[in-house]
């Protein structure tokens, strides 16, 4: 490939809801050298919170319109839903109208950010593309099962694969020792820190009064909010005033605010929807927690520890890389009691409080950004000189 013109890089992925893979995504989009890769990402629909987030030298190509764009009106919107569907569906099974009709170019570079992308990129009608796939999930987890089959079938179809997280990886090779692994690399998220700590600054007005708990996440059953619920409840009810607020959204929200109604935790365990900058809310309340029953690394409590906040956090996926138990952090079980014991800690033990806010003064240091584009950048060029 003559070195006068750039790499062109194509991104797949689903939509632009609020949440740590996109993050991930726009992250890249904004520090991959702009001298050296010619940016596109393709979304199957322009939806979330944050689809008007790429940086003006990326090219956006998006095959549907997003919920946004639908109409108000019930019985419209199920039929736009539906149409909206067997477009996707026709797509799919068709990939050449994607590449000659949207995309309308080649790329050197075809990049999958999650497993459920896996598909899109493979069925590329451009067979001279390499392939990337990026992978978040620990594939022993029981929810899923349905899906390893297919992954299983699609790993050794890539040239190279990506973990987030090095506990990803190792599960994948125990489980699954046997399998035709591409070329592969444990690569973590990278974090903004100048951003995270600007858009902290923000005022808000919406903090329940202290002590707040703050958690960020996809309102899905395994974030375990569910769990926080009730050690929430039983703390309340022993008399341990103190509030929790969830920001975040999903398909999980009629359930929670059922359990909510039934615990009579409506003014003390508060869901705020999704927020564009979650940063002041982390700062300002007095501690973070992260209930998850799975995880790969998770970008929140990077982000958590940048604000200086104390946290509690689940043992799961490289958690216990991120957070030193009991000196920046404090790490648990899945599991209500435990979750119910280290909120009560950090409410009633100040020296324990005090001695993480000292261990995280100088915790940024331990985030290389520029380590991390680096090495993406020098796999990107590698695969595709060849």
């Amino acid at each position: 490939m003559p070195n006068s013109r750039k790499i062109k890089i194509l991104f797949r992925h689903r939509s632009m809801e609020m949440g740590g893979v996109e993050k991930v995504m726009l992250s890249l989009l904004n520090n991959l050298d702009q001298e050296k890769f010619e940016l596109t990402v393709l979304l199957n629909l322009n939806q979330g919170e944050l689809r008007n987030e790429f940086p003006s030298h990326v090219r956006k190509v998006y095959l549907t319109d997003g919920k946004e764009d639908f109409s108000k009106n019930i019985l419209l919107r199920k039929l736009q839903l539906l149409k909206r569907k067997n477009k996707l569906e026709k797509l799919r099974k068709n990939p050449s109208i994607i590449d000659h009709h949207y995309l309308t170019e080649s790329f050197d570079v075809e990049i999958a950010m999650t497993y459920n992308d896996f598909e899109s990129v493979l069925n590329s009608t451009n067979k001279n593309s390499k392939k990337i796939g990026w992978f978040h999930s620990e594939i022993d987890l029981p929810k899923l099962q349905p899906l390893v089959p297919t992954i299983l079938e699609q790993f050794p179809q890539f040239d190279y694969m990506i973990y987030c997280s090095e506990k990803i990886k190792t599960i994948m090779h125990s489980v699954y020792p046997q399998l035709q692994y591409p070329q592969e690399s444990v690569i973590i998220n990278a974090i903004p820190i100048e951003e995270i700590k600007k858009k902290s600054d923000e005022k808000i007005n919406d903090l329940p009064k202290s002590p707040v708990f703050v958690s960020v996440g996809r309102l899905h059953t395994r974030k375990g909010f569910h769990l926080l619920m009730d050690a929430h409840a039983k703390l309340i009810k022993e008399g341990f005033d103190h509030s929790v607020i969830i920001i975040g959204d999903g398909e999980e929200l009629p359930n929670l605010l059922e359990q909510q109604k039934k615990l009579g935790v409506e003014k003390t365990y508060l869901f705020l929807g999704n927020k564009m900058n979650p940063y002041p809310y982390i700062k300002n309340a007095d501690f973070f927690i992260m209930s998850s029953e799975s995880e790969a690394w998770p970008l929140v409590i990077a982000e958590a520890l940048i604000l200086q906040k104390p946290i509690i956090a689940t043992k799961v996926g490289d958690v216990e890389m991120m957070i030193k138990d009991r000196e920046t952090g404090y790490l648990i079980d899945y599991n209500t009691e435990d979750i119910y014991s280290a909120m009560k800690e950090f409410l009633t033990n100040q020296p324990l409080v005090e001695s993480l806010k000292i261990n995280l003064q100088e915790i940024e240091q331990e985030f290389d950004n520029q380590k991390i584009f680096n090495e993406i950048e020098e796999i990107i060029l590698n695969l595709a000189k060849n």
